[in-house]
Order: structure tokens, then C-alpha cells, then sequence
């Protein structure tokens, strides 16, 4: 099988009964399929934890003004998140490649409310900061390194990651948004990206989009979507605003996207 990110993959078409540990259920809400995979033991080939996937029309034709889409999007998010404290929202990927931008175009839509050294954050809202750590060829440092550093200077309830993902269908490029509470955990196994509770010290939840996928099992070669641009553009907007929403219900999405510009 083509290497993959997306868990549902990994089980909701296997022929054979799901592995023990491994619950899978799936939903409509509207125009949106959700899946949410329960691995709840190791061993397996995703880390133990929470997995919802929502298909949907293609990004490239969504964004910030499809409410619906969002309200759904949020909603699973929230419920990977702890309900109180800080949040550090971290945009993961090299935005010089426009399949791997994804992480750093939606940090520039997230609403910054964690005041600037011994400024007090916005009153009424929660506590967030938002970087684009970007990639250690240009910082001299790991992404591990950075992370850790910014959670211990800010103490963050917990990490959101979004980064660009790896799908086995190509269909689902560009279609899918997948959030996880197992931090994020590419499928190579030696991937520099890992970020885990383990590894940081708190809660890491991780939120993506299928943007690549292998041409063929063992290759190198990646395809990518049409219309690449507009996936990650909108792509970007769509996220962001989901979690803006996730962390600050008091607010509407239309309030939101005025914030955020």
C-alpha cells in the first residue's frame, strides 16, 4: 500500500474485521462525511489515539465563507482539545513548496489573542500565539528544537500542528481535513516532524489536508492535485478559520473572518 497519513485509510476498507483496539464509525453532516477512527492500543500502524476525518467538496472551491463546513470542522476539533488555557497553533511546512505551505499560510489567518512579552492577552478570549517555525535548512534547528522551546517559554494547555498530508487515494486530494489527538505523526517512521505528549510535555493535536500522494508504492515520486494553488489558498482559510472557531466559540464565523482580515 502507498505510504499514508490518513487513518481512516488504513482500516475503513479492509476486507477484514477490524483490528482489537480499533473502533471506526462514520456520519453525515450535510454535505460532510465524518469518520472517526479510536485506535486505543499500540502496536498498531497509527499511534494510539482519536482520528476524524471529514470529506468534503474540494477545498479549491471553499473558504472562509462556507460556515457550515466550518461549524463541523470546529466542532470535531474542540473535542480534541482541552476546553480551558492557552493554545500554541504551529504552521508546519516549507511555504517556498506550494504542497508543503499548507502549515504556514493558515498560521497567518489564525486570531492571535496571547499578549507580547509581559502584554496581557485579549480579555474575553483564549489565550493563543501562532508561528511558522519554518524548516531547519534555513533556521539551523530542528522543528523538535523550536517546538520545545516555544512550549517552554509559553506553557500552552496544548499544541495544535497543521501541516500538509500524505494520502493512498488520490481522490481525497484536496478533499479531506483530518484532526488527531496522537500529535503530529507522519507515516515515514524516521520523519523529523514527529511531535507527540511525549516529546513536548503537553497535549499535541494535529490538523491537515491530503496534498501529495506516492505515484506508485516504494517511489519517491509524488502526485499532487489540480489546481494546487487554490487548494492551498482556500485550503489555508478553511482550516484557519476552523480553528479559530474551535477556540473561541464566543465568536462567530462572519466575526471571525473580519479579525483575521
Amino acid at each position: 500500500m502507498r505510504t499514508t497519513d490518513m487513518a481512516d485509510e488504513l482500516f475503513s476498507g479492509a476486507a477484514q474485521p477490524l483490528p482489537a483496539g480499533v473502533r471506526l464509525a462514520t456520519a453525515r453532516h450535510g454535505g460532510v462525511t465524518v469518520t472517526r477512527v479510536e485506535i486505543a492500543r499500540e502496536g498498531l500502524s497509527r499511534p494510539r489515539g482519536r482520528y476524524v476525518t471529514l470529506e468534503m467538496p474540494s477545498v479549491s472551491v471553499l473558504d472562509e465563507r462556507d460556515a457550515a463546513v466550518i461549524e463541523v470542522c470546529a466542532r470535531e476539533l474542540r473535542a480534541l482539545l482541552p476546553p480551558e488555557g492557552p493554545v500554541l497553533v504551529l504552521g508546519v511546512g516549507n511555504r517556498r513548496i506550494t504542497a508543503d505551505a499548507l502549515g504556514p499560510r493558515t498560521v497567518q489567518r489564525i486570531l492571535v489573542t496571547m499578549g507580547a512579552g509581559a502584554a496581557p492577552p485579549v480579555r474575553g478570549l483564549r489565550p493563543v500565539a501562532a508561528v511558522a517555525p519554518g524548516v531547519a535548512a534555513a533556521t539551523g534547528l530542528s522543528l523538535q528544537q523550536l517546538a520545545a522551546a516555544l512550549v517552554g517559554q509559553l506553557h500552552p494547555a496544548a499544541v495544535v500542528c497543521v501541516d500538509s498530508l500524505c494520502s493512498a487515494e488520490g481522490q481525497r486530494l484536496g478533499r479531506t481535513v483530518q484532526f488527531s489527538d496522537s500529535g503530529l505523526y507522519p507515516a515515514q517512521a524516521d520523519h523529523t516532524r514527529h511531535l507527540t505528549r511525549d516529546t513536548l510535555g503537553v497535549p499535541v493535536v494535529a490538523a491537515g489536508i491530503p496534498t501529495l500522494m506516492q505515484a506508485q508504492e516504494g517511489a519517491d515520486l509524488v502526485v499532487t492535485p489540480r489546481a494546487l494553488d487554490s487548494v492551498i489558498a482556500h485550503g489555508a482559510a478553511l482550516l484557519a478559520c476552523a480553528v479559530n472557531r474551535a477556540l473561541q466559540p464566543r465568536l462567530t464565523v462572519q466575526q471571525l473572518c473580519w479579525l483575521t482580515g
